[in-house]
């Protein structure tokens, strides 16, 4: 007779795009209470624009939400241009892939939040819950205490509060976070606000200089998105400015930020901090996905897509071991541990090669040269594993491992 999987109380701190998936998957996992909190009074994205390629495309089929994300730009066209001349230096052009169901699309973060809202069940969202510390009470699991005096009690914990993450500098208390350098600023404006600056406009194009871009992209609806990224030597400067300025040349890209009400701009301060070699703690009562679990600072442009496809794993983990988080939380950092220290390793390597090509182009090196440099084509380093990566399949390669091994 099957006995059924033990009640898992589990709660999620975050609302982001992490959160709500996870909270999607682990809802349809039987025997499993599961309860986001959030700290914000009103659910609501923070920036402009979001990508949403081949693997964020998978693990929303996977959630059952893709079909609800129905706006967006198709980016067929990416330019890279020189900012100081305008001179495009590179057009990557995608042509339709009858093996995708899905262009890769840049639509506006709500829209994202929007169509995994629609998921979620009702009454699993509480709002207004900002953490402020977890504590062990021992046979009866954690407990939560917020802001407001509450507290909540619960078996499993998910960090998917961001990479400032309160559950994980709880649970990882020397976890060290730095200011990268990097500032960037992000907006959304009409397009028909721009479009008679330069056709360019309409499609998705990065303005370079040697040290910072403009990125521009059509987000769909009629909206357009402005970020912009500045880098100042972070031993010197600190990541609470409030000003900003890029260095471009080009008439009418300056004329484009002008355009910019005010008001209207969002600054971000860059942070990151080291890869962990577990994303599970406190005797795997405790777990990180999204941002919390690698804070790279939105290196690859996927965040949300590894953050979704943490939670749909996580779920998945439970499932498989019938909600016995002894054993499923190391499955969860089997698969999900190997792939961000890949990440990391990446970046590493990038960073040696771009302070190797600099040291051999020497020290009088003119801006459209360094610019040159900056680029990268599609002669780089394959990157399939991430923008192409499927999670299901991953998974199911884990499910046929683990069963070669019960049997060896």
């Amino acid at each position: 007779m099957t006995v059924d999987a033990p009640v898992l109380r589990v709660a999620i701190v975050g609302g982001g795009p992490g959160g709500l998936a996870t909270a999607i998957a682990l809802s349809k996992v039987p025997n499993i209470d599961v309860k986001l909190y959030e700290q914000a009074s009103i659910l609501r994205e923070v920036g402009a624009g979001i990508n949403i390629g081949a693997n964020s495309w998978n693990v929303l089929g996977l959630l059952g939400v893709a079909d609800s994300l129905t706006t967006g730009h198709p980016e067929w066209t990416v330019l890279n241009m020189n900012g100081h001349s305008g001179e495009e230096l590179h057009r990557r052009e995608r042509a339709p892939d009858p093996s995708l169901k899905r262009p890769t699309i840049r639509t506006q973060r709500t829209a994202l939040q929007s169509a995994l809202l629609a998921h979620v069940p009702p009454g699993t969202i509480q709002l207004s819950k900002k953490l402020a510390r977890l504590v062990d009470v021992g046979d009866q699991g954690l407990e939560m205490h917020f802001k407001d005096n509450t507290t909540a009690p619960a078996d499993l914990v998910i960090g998917a509060d961001g990479i400032r993450s309160v559950v994980r500098d709880t649970a990882w208390p020397d976890y060290p976070l730095a200011f990268t350098g990097t500032t960037i600023w992000r907006t959304l404006l009409p397009l028909d606000a721009v479009q008679d600056l330069d056709p360019r406009f309409q499609i998705t194009g990065w303005w370079h200089s040697p040290t910072t871009h403009v990125y521009f992209s059509p987000v769909g609806e009629g909206l357009w998105e402005i970020a912009a990224r500045a880098y100042h030597e972070p031993a010197t400067h600190s990541a609470s400015k409030v000003s900003w300025g890029v260095p471009v040349a080009n008439a009418h890209i300056r004329e484009a930020l002008r355009r910019v009400p005010s008001g209207g701009w969002r600054e971000f301060a860059a942070f990151a901090g080291p890869e962990l070699s577990r994303l599970t703690a406190w005797d795997n009562r405790v777990v990180l996905v999204g941002d919390a679990s690698h804070a790279l600072s939105g290196a690859f442009g996927s965040g949300a897509g590894f953050a979704m496809e943490d939670g749909w794993v996580l779920a998945r983990a439970l499932e498989h071991f019938r909600n016995d988080l002894g054993r499923a939380l190391p499955l969860f950092d089997r698969v999900r541990v190997p792939y961000y220290s890949r990440m990391y390793a990446h970046l590493a390597r990038q960073a040696a090669g771009r302070k190797a090509r600099l040291e051999e182009m020497g020290g009088e090196t003119s801006y459209d040269e360094l610019v040159r440099n900056k680029i990268i084509t599609d002669g780089g380093e394959d990157m399939s594993w991430i923008y192409m990566h499927d999670i299901g399949a991953v998974w199911a390669d884990t499910l046929e491992e683990l069963e070669n091994t019960r049997k060896a």
